[in-house]
């Protein structure tokens, strides 16, 4: 490390790839981290997590006791052993005693994209809420027909304001923060949409994964899903036909013989008859010219029983560049998908088992090298392009249903079934130094609440 430094202070490497590979060297020194900590406000299984988009410091997390919390990860509120560890509670609840507080499990909690003045939280109660986080108070509220298992938004949207949501129904959802009511209804599964994720190239591309194994793409603006991928479409393909010869085409052709050896004469004969025999009335192809006229766009996609998984499609996670998909499903298969042919890539992810009961929130790095997914106990961390298992992380007593990565401090967070989150952090030399640092300073200026407005 120190010879990049000084190659870098040479101008002998591009600042750029100086970043990547210290950032790759961060990562791959990731532990439990021994000196922070976050005090979980939860007494149920943590179902979301994710760091907010803009600043990289608040946390939000949602549970299964209808919690809602946010977490400064910057900067703790107190220290224990020395000022060795910093604690980090939460800012603020919402919990079932709220006036408009979920009743039920939250499934999925996000942050608005462009800043933190908002989230939005989904809940088996069949409500989707946002919320003004200055206030803890619900500004929209939507009512859905079953349980919403996970809810979106595109961050590189800039002219809708769309929450895509996942139910227990068939029908997946757009809401539209804007006018307070439901904007689109894409159809297409045939069972219940348990994972979501917006294309990172494009705002109007949606990827959704149904219990019935299908992983759809919809453009929103067009009806019907314009593309369903099949786990046995691979990029190898399908084996192109053998050419005919030119040479034995022309002798055939002298000869006055087919391919197939037999007269020309007879074949047209028989083919004049079949086509007698066949032709369909004029009041038929009527007919089928009307019955196309009548069908919908997107009735063809409906008819598509294509599947990526042999069974729930319980987790998407698309790469940074927007030109792959990883998907996890109740088959405990992991699959890398090729967006632009739509095609399986065959990475051969090592054997592992995850849980299919309900969905998983997965990450990534920035450079997409490394995607962490929860497998049962504990979080692996696989090579995206090569499928090997670098490192295992455990820590957790029970199942983790959701991991999230921050691109700041490149910094892993996870949460389980034993109410618990964990930071799991890269190797520094001075932790407590840093940690008496940012303690000094929270003692000489009271940072009040950065909302934006």
């Amino acid at each position: 490390m120190w010879k990049q430094t000084t190659d870098r202070e040479f101008g002998i490497i591009h600042p750029k790839l100086f970043r990547s590979n210290v950032c790759r060297s961060r990562v791959s020194s990731i532990h439990l981290s021994n000196c922070k900590e976050i005090v979980s406000s939860h007494r149920g299984s943590v179902n979301s997590l994710q760091v907010d988009l803009t600043e990289g410091r608040y946390l939000l997390a949602g549970a299964s006791d209808a919690t809602v919390a946010v977490y400064d990860i910057q900067r703790p509120t107190e220290h224990e052993d020395g000022n060795a560890m910093a604690k980090h509670k939460s800012l603020f609840v919402v919990s079932k005693q709220h006036e408009h507080g979920h009743h039920f499990a939250v499934s999925s909690a996000i942050w608005y994209p462009i800043d933190t003045g908002l989230f939005v939280t989904g809940s088996y109660d069949h409500h989707v809420n946002v919320w003004d986080t200055n206030t803890t108070q619900r500004v929209v509220g939507f009512n859905l027909p079953g349980k919403v298992y996970r809810i979106a938004m595109s961050s590189v949207a800039t002219s809708h304001m769309l929450v895509a949501t996942g139910t227990e129904d068939v029908q997946v959802r757009l809401c539209d923060i804007a006018s307070g009511a439901f904007s689109h209804t894409l159809s297409g599964h045939r069972d219940g949409v348990m994972s979501l994720e917006w294309s990172t190239s494009s705002e109007w591309v949606l990827i959704t994964g149904g219990c019935d194994g299908a992983i759809r793409f919809w453009d929103i603006r067009k009806a019907g899903c314009f593309q369903v991928l099949d786990q046995s479409q691979t990029q190898l393909g399908h084996r192109p036909p053998l050419l005919v010869h030119p040479k034995t085409e022309k002798k055939s052709s002298s000869t006055g013989l087919s391919s197939t050896g037999k007269p020309r004469a007879k074949l047209k004969r028989l083919n004049n008859r079949n086509t007698e025999k066949f032709q369909p009335s004029a009041r038929s192809t009527s007919q089928m010219k009307h019955i196309k006229q009548r069908s919908h766009p997107g009735m063809s996609s409906i008819h598509d029983r294509a599947t990526g998984h042999y069974g729930r499609v319980t987790g998407l996670k698309m790469t940074e560049d927007g030109m792959h998909l990883l998907s996890a499903g109740s088959d405990s298969r992991l699959r890398l998908w090729d967006m632009d042919s739509g095609c399986n890539t065959l990475v051969n992810f090592e054997a592992t088992r995850l849980q299919g009961s309900k969905p998983i929130q997965m990450a990534m790095t920035q450079d997409s090298d490394l995607a962490f997914v929860p497998c049962l106990v504990s979080v692996k961390a696989f090579s995206l392009w090569y499928g090997q298992a670098m490192a295992t992380f455990r820590a957790h007593y029970e199942n983790v249903n959701c991991c999230c990565y921050s691109v700041l401090d490149q910094e892993l967070y996870s949460g389980g079934n034993d109410w618990e989150i964990l930071i799991w952090s890269p190797t520094t030399l001075s932790c407590t130094d840093s940690s008496l640092d940012e303690g000094k300073n929270a003692k000489a200026t009271i940072d009040q609440d950065n909302w934006s407005d």
